[in-house]
Protein backbone atom coordinates (compact mmCIF):
# COMPACT_ATOMS: atom_id res chain seq x y z
CA UNK A 1 0.00 0.00 0.00
CA UNK A 2 1.32 2.99 -1.11
CA UNK A 3 1.90 6.23 1.40
CA UNK A 4 1.45 9.67 1.23
CA UNK A 5 4.80 11.72 1.15
CA UNK A 6 4.68 14.12 4.62
CA UNK A 7 5.75 16.76 2.42
CA UNK A 8 2.46 16.08 -0.02
CA UNK A 9 0.39 16.86 3.04
CA UNK A 10 -2.13 19.81 2.08
CA UNK A 11 -4.90 18.97 4.47
CA UNK A 12 -5.35 17.08 7.88
CA UNK A 13 -9.17 16.09 8.75
CA UNK A 14 -9.44 16.51 12.38
CA UNK A 15 -12.46 14.44 13.34
CA UNK A 16 -13.86 12.61 16.89
CA UNK A 17 -16.54 10.41 17.70
CA UNK A 18 -17.94 8.68 20.74
CA UNK A 19 -19.30 5.23 20.95
CA UNK A 20 -21.64 2.68 24.09
CA UNK A 21 -18.88 -0.10 24.21
CA UNK A 22 -15.24 -0.99 23.82
CA UNK A 23 -13.64 -0.59 20.70
CA UNK A 24 -10.26 -1.17 19.59
CA UNK A 25 -8.35 1.67 16.64
CA UNK A 26 -8.88 -1.36 14.01
CA UNK A 27 -12.76 -0.94 14.16
CA UNK A 28 -12.90 2.69 13.59
CA UNK A 29 -9.96 2.50 10.76
CA UNK A 30 -12.41 -0.49 9.11
CA UNK A 31 -15.90 1.56 9.46
CA UNK A 32 -14.19 4.50 7.64
CA UNK A 33 -13.20 1.85 4.93
CA UNK A 34 -16.17 0.39 4.98
CA UNK A 35 -19.04 2.77 5.11
CA UNK A 36 -17.82 5.01 2.99
CA UNK A 37 -17.27 2.70 0.36
CA UNK A 38 -19.49 3.55 -3.27
CA UNK A 39 -20.44 6.98 -1.57
CA UNK A 40 -18.82 8.75 -3.67
CA UNK A 41 -17.54 7.17 -6.70
CA UNK A 42 -14.70 5.21 -7.87
CA UNK A 43 -12.42 8.67 -8.23
CA UNK A 44 -12.80 9.52 -4.26
CA UNK A 45 -12.82 5.60 -3.08
CA UNK A 46 -11.33 5.90 0.26
CA UNK A 47 -9.28 2.70 0.03
CA UNK A 48 -7.91 3.62 -3.69
CA UNK A 49 -6.86 7.28 -2.32
CA UNK A 50 -4.70 5.61 0.00
CA UNK A 51 -3.48 2.91 -2.40
CA UNK A 52 -2.20 5.94 -4.83
CA UNK A 53 -1.03 7.74 -1.67
CA UNK A 54 -3.85 10.65 -2.13
CA UNK A 55 -4.48 9.63 1.60
CA UNK A 56 -2.20 8.89 4.50
CA UNK A 57 -2.26 6.58 6.98
CA UNK A 58 -5.21 7.42 9.45
CA UNK A 59 -4.04 8.15 12.76
CA UNK A 60 -6.94 7.12 15.66
CA UNK A 61 -6.42 7.73 19.64
CA UNK A 62 -8.79 6.16 22.04
CA UNK A 63 -9.74 6.74 25.48
CA UNK A 64 -12.34 4.77 27.51
CA UNK A 65 -14.58 6.04 30.41
CA UNK A 66 -17.12 3.56 32.08
CA UNK A 67 -18.50 1.65 29.34
CA UNK A 68 -17.94 4.52 27.12
CA UNK A 69 -15.11 4.48 24.10
CA UNK A 70 -14.29 8.22 22.78
CA UNK A 71 -11.81 9.09 20.18
CA UNK A 72 -10.15 11.52 17.87
CA UNK A 73 -9.33 10.95 14.08
CA UNK A 74 -6.75 12.69 12.02
CA UNK A 75 -6.78 11.74 8.21
CA UNK A 76 -4.30 13.23 5.92
CA UNK A 77 -4.85 14.74 2.48
CA UNK A 78 -3.25 15.52 -0.57
CA UNK A 79 -6.62 15.98 -2.34
CA UNK A 80 -7.54 19.47 -3.34
CA UNK A 81 -10.14 21.64 -1.14
CA UNK A 82 -13.00 20.22 -2.66
CA UNK A 83 -12.00 16.59 -2.39
CA UNK A 84 -11.29 16.77 1.20
CA UNK A 85 -14.32 18.41 2.27
CA UNK A 86 -16.23 15.75 0.42
CA UNK A 87 -14.10 13.28 2.54
CA UNK A 88 -14.40 14.60 5.59
CA UNK A 89 -18.61 14.87 4.95
CA UNK A 90 -18.52 11.09 3.91
CA UNK A 91 -16.94 10.44 7.35
CA UNK A 92 -20.03 11.49 9.44
CA UNK A 93 -22.16 9.46 7.22
CA UNK A 94 -20.97 6.45 9.06
CA UNK A 95 -23.71 5.44 11.97
CA UNK A 96 -21.66 2.46 12.93
CA UNK A 97 -17.94 1.38 14.53
CA UNK A 98 -17.48 -1.99 15.16
CA UNK A 99 -20.38 -3.75 17.24
CA UNK A 100 -21.57 0.02 18.50
CA UNK A 101 -23.64 2.53 17.42
CA UNK A 102 -21.81 5.94 16.54
CA UNK A 103 -21.19 9.10 15.00
CA UNK A 104 -18.28 10.66 13.42
CA UNK A 105 -18.42 14.67 13.88
CA UNK A 106 -15.56 16.08 11.86
CA UNK A 107 -14.29 18.99 13.69
CA UNK A 108 -12.17 21.10 11.42
CA UNK A 109 -10.48 20.48 8.01
CA UNK A 110 -6.65 22.24 9.11
CA UNK A 111 -4.45 23.69 6.22
CA UNK A 112 -1.20 22.21 6.58
CA UNK A 113 0.31 24.76 3.86
CA UNK A 114 -0.78 27.71 5.64
CA UNK A 115 0.42 26.58 9.17
CA UNK A 116 3.92 26.14 6.92
CA UNK A 117 3.36 29.80 5.60
CA UNK A 118 3.14 31.33 9.18
CA UNK A 119 6.30 29.37 10.30
CA UNK A 120 7.84 30.75 7.62
CA UNK A 121 6.77 34.14 7.84
CA UNK A 122 7.78 34.22 11.46
CA UNK A 123 10.98 33.09 10.89
CA UNK A 124 11.53 35.21 8.38
CA UNK A 125 10.84 37.85 10.71
CA UNK A 126 13.09 36.39 13.44
CA UNK A 127 15.75 36.16 10.25
CA UNK A 128 15.94 39.91 9.28
CA UNK A 129 16.23 40.78 12.70
CA UNK A 130 19.50 38.94 13.00
CA UNK A 131 21.37 40.16 9.88
CA UNK A 132 24.41 41.72 10.27
CA UNK A 133 26.23 44.23 9.02
CA UNK A 134 25.38 47.58 6.50
CA UNK A 135 25.26 48.52 2.89
CA UNK A 136 25.63 52.15 3.86
CA UNK A 137 29.09 53.18 2.75
CA UNK A 138 29.14 55.98 5.12
CA UNK A 139 28.48 53.44 8.13
CA UNK A 140 31.04 51.24 6.76
CA UNK A 141 33.45 53.85 6.39
CA UNK A 142 32.77 55.01 10.34
CA UNK A 143 32.95 51.20 11.24
CA UNK A 144 36.79 50.94 9.84
CA UNK A 145 37.65 54.23 10.98
CA UNK A 146 36.43 53.03 14.41
CA UNK A 147 37.99 49.54 14.59
CA UNK A 148 41.73 51.80 13.37
CA UNK A 149 41.09 54.13 16.44
CA UNK A 150 40.24 51.20 18.80
CA UNK A 151 43.35 49.21 17.36
CA UNK A 152 45.37 51.63 18.68
CA UNK A 153 44.64 50.93 22.40
CA UNK A 154 47.98 50.37 24.48
CA UNK A 155 48.49 48.88 28.11
CA UNK A 156 51.19 50.72 30.06
CA UNK A 157 52.46 50.05 33.34
CA UNK A 158 52.20 46.86 36.20
CA UNK A 159 48.63 47.56 36.21
CA UNK A 160 48.02 47.42 32.40
CA UNK A 161 46.59 50.34 32.45
CA UNK A 162 44.58 51.07 29.24
CA UNK A 163 45.57 54.33 26.86
CA UNK A 164 46.52 55.49 24.09
CA UNK A 165 49.46 58.16 22.84
CA UNK A 166 50.67 59.18 26.58
CA UNK A 167 54.11 60.29 25.00
CA UNK A 168 53.36 64.13 24.88
CA UNK A 169 53.27 66.48 28.11
CA UNK A 170 49.46 66.47 28.41
CA UNK A 171 47.88 63.69 29.60
CA UNK A 172 43.93 62.98 30.39
CA UNK A 173 42.89 60.59 32.92
CA UNK A 174 39.75 58.65 33.25
CA UNK A 175 37.78 55.95 34.82
CA UNK A 176 37.74 53.54 32.64
CA UNK A 177 39.21 51.19 29.74
CA UNK A 178 35.46 52.44 27.72
CA UNK A 179 36.16 56.06 28.53
CA UNK A 180 39.33 55.70 26.75
CA UNK A 181 37.67 54.47 23.54
CA UNK A 182 35.42 57.06 23.72
CA UNK A 183 37.92 59.77 23.88
CA UNK A 184 40.07 58.04 21.18
CA UNK A 185 37.08 57.15 19.37
CA UNK A 186 36.43 61.11 19.07
CA UNK A 187 40.03 61.85 18.29
CA UNK A 188 41.09 62.47 21.56
CA UNK A 189 44.42 60.23 22.31
CA UNK A 190 46.04 61.28 25.04
CA UNK A 191 44.23 59.68 27.99
CA UNK A 192 44.89 56.68 30.02
CA UNK A 193 42.41 54.99 32.49
CA UNK A 194 42.73 54.19 36.04
CA UNK A 195 40.89 51.23 36.20
CA UNK A 196 38.94 52.03 38.77
CA UNK A 197 38.65 54.10 41.86
CA UNK A 198 42.10 53.43 43.46
CA UNK A 199 44.73 55.35 42.02
CA UNK A 200 46.89 52.91 40.49
CA UNK A 201 50.87 54.17 41.05
CA UNK A 202 51.87 54.37 37.59
CA UNK A 203 49.26 57.38 37.44
CA UNK A 204 50.83 59.16 40.30
CA UNK A 205 54.83 58.69 38.93
CA UNK A 206 53.34 60.54 35.35
CA UNK A 207 51.42 63.64 37.23
CA UNK A 208 55.28 64.03 38.72
CA UNK A 209 56.17 65.15 34.81
CA UNK A 210 53.34 65.20 32.82
CA UNK A 211 50.17 68.26 33.14
CA UNK A 212 47.52 65.58 34.10
CA UNK A 213 44.13 66.22 33.28
CA UNK A 214 41.58 64.13 35.63
CA UNK A 215 37.97 63.78 33.11
CA UNK A 216 35.44 62.11 35.43
CA UNK A 217 31.83 60.88 35.56
CA UNK A 218 28.94 63.69 36.51
CA UNK A 219 27.49 61.79 39.75
CA UNK A 220 28.99 62.03 43.02
CA UNK A 221 31.36 58.65 42.42
CA UNK A 222 33.17 61.25 39.46
CA UNK A 223 33.81 64.17 42.50
CA UNK A 224 35.09 60.76 45.39
CA UNK A 225 37.46 60.34 42.48
CA UNK A 226 38.42 63.75 41.95
CA UNK A 227 39.14 64.35 45.88
CA UNK A 228 41.13 60.72 45.83
CA UNK A 229 43.11 61.65 43.21
CA UNK A 230 43.94 65.29 44.05
CA UNK A 231 44.88 63.92 47.11
CA UNK A 232 47.37 61.82 46.11
CA UNK A 233 48.68 63.01 42.72
CA UNK A 234 49.75 66.08 41.02
CA UNK A 235 46.85 67.48 39.34
CA UNK A 236 46.52 70.46 37.20
CA UNK A 237 43.06 70.43 35.88
CA UNK A 238 39.84 68.75 36.74
CA UNK A 239 37.07 68.06 34.00
CA UNK A 240 33.72 66.58 35.16
CA UNK A 241 31.02 65.45 32.69
CA UNK A 242 27.34 66.89 32.45
CA UNK A 243 25.16 65.92 35.75
CA UNK A 244 24.25 62.75 35.30
CA UNK A 245 26.47 61.43 32.26
CA UNK A 246 29.26 59.36 32.50
CA UNK A 247 32.57 60.17 29.98
CA UNK A 248 32.11 56.48 28.37
CA UNK A 249 28.69 58.11 26.40
CA UNK A 250 29.64 61.58 25.94
CA UNK A 251 29.33 62.62 22.46
CA UNK A 252 32.44 63.86 20.44
CA UNK A 253 30.85 67.44 20.76
CA UNK A 254 30.57 67.11 24.54
CA UNK A 255 33.68 65.42 25.39
CA UNK A 256 35.48 68.69 23.41
CA UNK A 257 33.07 71.34 25.18
CA UNK A 258 33.79 70.00 28.09
CA UNK A 259 37.22 69.60 27.83
CA UNK A 260 37.57 73.26 26.36
CA UNK A 261 36.08 74.40 30.43
CA UNK A 262 38.51 72.56 31.89
CA UNK A 263 39.37 74.07 35.54
CA UNK A 264 42.31 74.31 37.51
CA UNK A 265 42.52 72.33 40.80
CA UNK A 266 42.58 75.73 43.05
CA UNK A 267 39.93 77.31 40.98
CA UNK A 268 37.73 74.34 40.97
CA UNK A 269 38.13 74.19 44.74
CA UNK A 270 37.56 77.47 45.38
CA UNK A 271 34.71 78.49 43.28
CA UNK A 272 32.67 76.53 45.99
CA UNK A 273 30.48 74.62 43.47
CA UNK A 274 32.50 71.44 44.47
CA UNK A 275 34.10 72.63 47.49
CA UNK A 276 37.19 70.61 49.12
CA UNK A 277 35.90 68.66 51.67
CA UNK A 278 37.54 68.95 54.96
CA UNK A 279 37.67 65.82 57.85
CA UNK A 280 35.29 67.51 60.51
CA UNK A 281 32.29 65.94 60.91
CA UNK A 282 28.91 68.73 61.25
CA UNK A 283 28.14 66.98 64.64
CA UNK A 284 31.82 67.41 66.51
CA UNK A 285 34.00 70.76 66.38
CA UNK A 286 37.52 68.31 66.22
CA UNK A 287 39.34 67.97 63.01
CA UNK A 288 41.63 64.88 61.86
CA UNK A 289 44.87 66.56 60.47
CA UNK A 290 45.52 63.95 57.78
CA UNK A 291 48.73 65.21 55.94
CA UNK A 292 51.16 63.25 54.09
CA UNK A 293 52.37 61.23 57.31
CA UNK A 294 49.40 60.35 58.30
CA UNK A 295 48.02 59.37 54.78
CA UNK A 296 50.87 57.02 54.47
CA UNK A 297 50.39 55.69 57.90
CA UNK A 298 47.05 54.78 57.41
CA UNK A 299 48.21 53.02 53.63
CA UNK A 300 50.30 50.95 55.64
CA UNK A 301 47.86 49.89 58.30
CA UNK A 302 45.13 49.23 55.31
CA UNK A 303 47.96 47.51 53.38
CA UNK A 304 48.38 44.95 56.18
CA UNK A 305 44.91 44.39 57.00
CA UNK A 306 44.53 43.03 53.63
CA UNK A 307 42.72 39.62 53.94
CA UNK A 308 41.88 39.88 57.31
CA UNK A 309 38.17 40.44 56.98
CA UNK A 310 39.19 42.84 59.91
CA UNK A 311 37.81 46.69 60.38
CA UNK A 312 40.25 48.75 62.34
CA UNK A 313 38.61 51.64 64.36
CA UNK A 314 40.60 54.38 65.29
CA UNK A 315 40.58 57.66 67.14
CA UNK A 316 41.23 61.18 66.52
CA UNK A 317 44.84 60.74 66.95
CA UNK A 318 44.70 57.21 64.88
CA UNK A 319 45.10 55.13 67.38
CA UNK A 320 43.71 51.64 67.46
CA UNK A 321 40.39 51.57 69.56
CA UNK A 322 38.82 48.21 68.62
CA UNK A 323 39.44 45.42 65.84
CA UNK A 324 36.28 43.66 64.99
CA UNK A 325 35.27 41.42 62.38
CA UNK A 326 33.98 43.01 59.15
CA UNK A 327 30.52 41.07 59.30
CA UNK A 328 29.97 42.29 62.64
CA UNK A 329 31.23 45.42 62.39
CA UNK A 330 27.54 47.28 61.97
CA UNK A 331 26.60 45.71 65.20
CA UNK A 332 29.65 46.23 66.97
CA UNK A 333 29.06 50.02 66.14
CA UNK A 334 25.68 50.03 67.47
CA UNK A 335 27.44 49.04 70.94
CA UNK A 336 30.85 50.60 71.27
CA UNK A 337 31.03 53.38 73.84
CA UNK A 338 34.06 54.97 72.02
CA UNK A 339 33.12 56.76 68.90
CA UNK A 340 35.59 56.53 65.86
CA UNK A 341 36.77 58.97 63.58
CA UNK A 342 38.29 56.24 60.97
CA UNK A 343 37.50 52.90 60.39
CA UNK A 344 40.07 51.35 58.26
CA UNK A 345 38.66 47.83 55.92
CA UNK A 346 39.42 45.13 54.37
CA UNK A 347 37.07 44.51 51.84
CA UNK A 348 33.99 46.54 49.46
CA UNK A 349 32.41 48.43 51.56
CA UNK A 350 28.33 48.27 51.72
CA UNK A 351 25.75 51.02 52.43
CA UNK A 352 24.70 49.19 55.67
CA UNK A 353 28.21 49.57 56.57
CA UNK A 354 28.63 52.98 55.74
CA UNK A 355 24.83 54.25 57.32
CA UNK A 356 26.28 52.50 60.78
CA UNK A 357 29.28 54.15 60.80
CA UNK A 358 27.79 57.50 59.66
CA UNK A 359 24.99 56.49 63.03
CA UNK A 360 28.81 56.36 64.77
CA UNK A 361 29.78 59.82 63.93
CA UNK A 362 32.42 58.35 61.41
CA UNK A 363 34.39 60.79 59.66
CA UNK A 364 36.65 58.31 57.13
CA UNK A 365 36.39 55.18 55.83
CA UNK A 366 39.12 53.65 54.17
CA UNK A 367 38.75 50.53 51.80
CA UNK A 368 39.88 49.44 48.58
CA UNK A 369 35.82 49.17 47.16
CA UNK A 370 32.56 51.15 47.77
CA UNK A 371 29.42 50.08 46.75
CA UNK A 372 27.82 53.37 47.34
CA UNK A 373 29.24 57.06 47.42
CA UNK A 374 25.67 58.09 48.58
CA UNK A 375 27.07 59.91 52.15
CA UNK A 376 28.67 62.54 54.15
CA UNK A 377 31.46 60.65 55.53
CA UNK A 378 34.98 60.87 53.73
CA UNK A 379 35.62 57.66 51.46
CA UNK A 380 39.07 56.89 51.11
CA UNK A 381 40.75 54.28 48.52
CA UNK A 382 44.77 54.70 49.63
Amino acid sequence: MAKISPVSIKYMIHATFEAEGALEKPDVIGAIFGQTEGLLGADLEMRELQKEGKIGRIEVSLERRDRRTMGSIKVPTALDQSETTLIAAAMETIERIGPCDSQIEVERIEDVRGSKRDYIIERAKKLMTEIKGSTDSREIANEIKDSAKMAEIQEYGENKLPCGDISGNELIVVEGRADVLNLMKNGVKNTIAMNGTKLPKEIKELSKEKEITLFVDGDRGGKLIVQNVVDNAKVKYIVIAPDGKEVEELTGKEILMNLRKKIPVNEFFSNRRYPKRSFENPKTAEKINLDEGNKTKLKELSDKNQGTGKAILLDESLGEIKKVSVKGLSGALRKISQKPYVIVIDGTVTGPIIKSAEEAMCQVIIAKNFTTTDTNIELLSL
